[in-house]
């Protein structure tokens, strides 16, 4: 694979003098066209041999450009805040926005390639790396970003070389390590894990572009023509980002509309209510102290119908949480600066930390709910979104995030019963507005979005429970007997 990046190209001083003010005109001049149109990010992964010239290309990128509007993130070793979340989080957070090149050193490729040629890996894991990144990249594109993945290379002898030059020059010897010398004796090693990943990942939205990096001249142009030639191409919408033909969504499986095969009829009288709530607000509060929750953190998702009591069931959890260690993310219409990045990301920044919990009061699952029914987004995009929000649960449980998801159901009589009592209640006013009178005509289409929901994202590591709630406390102790009994199972 490597081969043709072996062959010692060259570009003289003259060449290299004449083309550099012409292309560093046109880069700047996309660059502007980029940002004007905001349409797309542009995401460059930089990865390859040490000494190839990595550091300085980019360098030189953002001296060509306008730095102002490039976000560039060097990845080492995770720090103890992104250690407690899942490996994805602190990339998630580096991306760029519309408009906007993000440059990526040490990115997601990074860790799953040394740590399998040092040999901490199996080749199974391997396999869930790389379709995890394959699965992420796609999900990229399809959110319509440009993503460039360079791989600047040397051959062993020029590894070698390259580094011994570096250790000459009193001005870039620090640039030479330990670290990378003992990663030169396993020159071989990276080399064919590398290739491995590189063939499994290289894909039609986001391919690999293999740089040589022994001549800086040919290394500079080569990756300047490039981005320069994806970015014209894209903004002339010569390259389409995916395809927007989605597959058909199939009937559910069952044949049966889960909300309405609810037993709507069981309740509490208060005083049962009072007990059970004490009970189990004490249990819970036991569980998230218990030593063995300092290793794991949780999230907990409430959907449901308008006025079906997500808010006060809400409340009656965090009143039996301490404070410092929980956080109630309402989620709204989406800022600007969400409508900037991709779907997930307005998420992903909201993950707690080992020891904490996260309540979302609508979450995620808006874009197969509200968002296709509304028609706000494409049917493209919430058809592929069963299988991203999938991905997103299963990465998050695999790093000891304990996921569980609730959709509150009211009928649709007990739903009228309760916006008309918040018509008639000054301090429940502000709870009934016109886009739930709105929703509610949607009703048998919504109705649908849940079924389809919860049947194709009730998965064996994040389940939905669906809790019927015409009776608030049936409900709130249904939810509360639930969690304490997920957190129990994880425990």
């Amino acid at each position: 694979m490597f081969e043709a990046a072996e062959l010692g190209h060259k570009v003289s001083k003259e060449e290299y003098s004449k083309r550099e003010p012409i292309l560093r005109e046109q880069l700047l001049k996309a660059q502007y066209e980029l940002l004007a149109h905001a349409k797309f990010p542009v995401i460059i992964i930089i990865g390859g041999v040490d000494g190839a010239g990595k550091g300085e290309t980019v360098n030189l990128l953002n001296e060509w450009m306008d730095p102002r509007h490039i976000v560039t993130h060097a990845f080492g070793e995770q720090s103890d805040e992104e250690a407690e979340r899942p490996p994805m989080w602190r990339f998630w957070r580096a991306l760029p926005p519309k408009g906007r090149i993000g440059v990526l050193f040490g990115s997601w490729y990074t860790s799953p390639i040394v740590r399998r040629v040092l040999k901490m890996t199996k080749a199974p894991e391997v396999m869930q790396s790389i379709e995890e990144i394959r699965h992420f990249e796609t999900m990229l594109a399809a959110e319509g970003a440009l993503i460039l993945k360079f791989w600047f290379h040397l051959s062993k002898d020029a590894q070698k070389k390259r580094l011994k030059a570096l250790e000459k020059d009193p001005k870039l010897r620090w640039r030479v390590t330990d670290t990378d010398w003992e990663r030169f004796k396993m020159y071989d090693r990276f080399r064919g894990v590398s290739e491995d990943f590189i063939r499994e990942t290289s894909s039609g939205v986001a391919p690999w572009l293999i740089v040589e990096g022994a001549d800086p001249n040919y290394r500079y142009l080569t990756v300047g023509t490039l981005l320069l030639e994806a970015i014209k191409q894209r903004l002339a919408d010569k390259v389409p980002h995916v395809s927007q033909i989605p597959a058909p969504l199939e009937p559910t499986l069952d044949k049966r509309n889960i909300i309405n095969a609810l037993d709507y009829t069981q309740a509490l009288t208060k005083k049962e209510y009072d007990k059970a709530l004490e009970k189990y607000q004490g249990r819970l509060n036991a569980l998230s102290r218990d030593p063995r929750f300092a290793g794991k953190s949780l999230i907990c998702v409430f959907e449901g119908q308008d006025a079906a009591g997500k808010g006060s069931t809400i409340r009656r959890i965090t009143g039996a949480l301490d404070a410092r260690h929980y956080r109630v993310i309402p989620i709204a219409s989406p800022t600007e600066e969400e409508r900037a990045q991709p779907y997930l990301w307005r998420f992903w920044r909201h993950l707690p930390r080992h020891g904490r919990v996260t309540i979302f009061d609508r979450s995620w699952y808006g874009r197969l709910l509200v968002e296709r029914v509304e028609k706000y987004c494409s049917e493209a995009d919430w058809m592929r979104a069963y299988q991203e929000i999938n991905a997103f649960e299963e990465q998050m449980v695999r790093n000891n995030v304990i996921v569980v998801k609730f959709w509150v159901a009211i009928t649709k009589d007990e739903q009228l019963r309760r916006f008309n009592e918040r018509k008639k209640i000054a301090h429940k006013n502000f709870k009934i507005t016109e886009e739930d009178w709105r929703n509610r005509k949607k009703w048998d289409a919504y109705e649908r979005a849940v079924c389809d929901m919860v049947e194709r994202t009730s998965t064996n590591v994040a389940p939905w429970h669906v809790v019927p709630a015409n009776s608030k406390l049936f409900g709130r102790i249904t939810i509360l007997k639930t969690l304490c009994e997920r957190l129990e199972k994880e425990l």
